[in-house]
């Protein structure tokens, strides 16, 4: 299936999503953890993996995981981090794993990008009953510059129809598949050092000013960072992660139907 076309501009900007983007914090880990109920070492797939930022810190947790990304650029920088053997190529909509071979699925501000009701099931597939799905939506708070105003006035006018800013929300996604528990969310807040240059470098990962022809993404990337270089950042900026958390209900997959016709023999 194809990405996006958003999407699809990740590849282009890896090395800067890598070096822009923030990392997860333990306390993101071990909230999700807990509200997922996650013992140590319990199988984790931590899908449209990217870089590899959050299965990185799942790993740092002791949780035995796998990560699956669909674009070569940022799977050769994820199986740099943590290791080939924890890498899979595939999609949301077609997950190159066993069924309910996960007690947990992750998903790091890709959730968006999906066909969300073919990768539900999908999830749903490779999920053990009673396992978790979580939906980690990152934002950093930029409140605390000098620059904040101008440089989102210049996004805004950028973006275009975005499935993230004008899309449903993913809860309504996951009603609608139905074989989930109701979905609710939680908020952990963390900081992180930041500079000029880290700052730029998430804005040039942005899809959709990875998306501009070449002179435009020139001109608009030379403005925001006449923004950011001449104005004042703090060393350390607010990050603000949302969970959203749904765990998964006995139901009809194929493994269970298995399990259950043995079960009556």
């Amino acid at each position: 299936m194809r990405l996006h076309p958003l999407a699809e501009q990740f590849a282009s900007v890896a090395g800067a999503y890598e070096a822009g983007r923030p990392d997860y914090a333990p306390a993101v880990v071990g909230a999700l953890a807990a509200e997922l109920e996650l013992d140590s070492h319990a199988a984790v797939l931590d899908l449209a993996a990217g870089t590899g930022k959050l299965t990185r810190a799942l790993l740092h947790a002791g949780l035995d995981v796998v990560a699956v990304e669909p674009q070569a650029p940022l799977r050769d920088l994820l199986a740099d981090s943590v290791g080939a053997e924890r890498v899979r190529d595939g999609t949301a909509e077609a997950i190159p794993l066993a069924d309910a071979s996960v007690q947990a699925v992750t998903v790091a501000d890709a959730f968006h990008w999906f066909d969300q009701p073919a990768a539900l099931a999908e999830i749903r597939r490779v999920t053990r009953p009673g396992g978790g799905l979580a939906v980690l939506t990152t934002v950093p708070d930029w409140r605390g510059t000098s620059w904040a105003q101008a440089v989102g006035e210049v996004m805004r006018r950028a973006r275009p129809q975005h499935p993230h800013f004008d899309g449903p929300p993913w809860q309504e996604a996951v009603r609608a598949a139905g074989g989930w528990r109701e979905p609710r969310e939680i908020r952990v807040t963390t900081s992180q050092p930041t500079s000029p240059d880290v700052i730029l470098q998430y804005l040039a990962s942005v899809s959709w000013i990875a998306a501009l022809s070449g002179a435009e993404r020139t001109d608009t990337l030379a403005r925001l960072a006449g923004l950011v270089s001449t104005g004042e950042t703090p060393a350390e900026l607010p990050i603000h992660v949302t969970i959203g958390i749904s765990t998964r209900l006995p139901g009809t997959s194929a493994s269970e139907r298995r399990r259950a016709g043995s079960d009556r023999r």
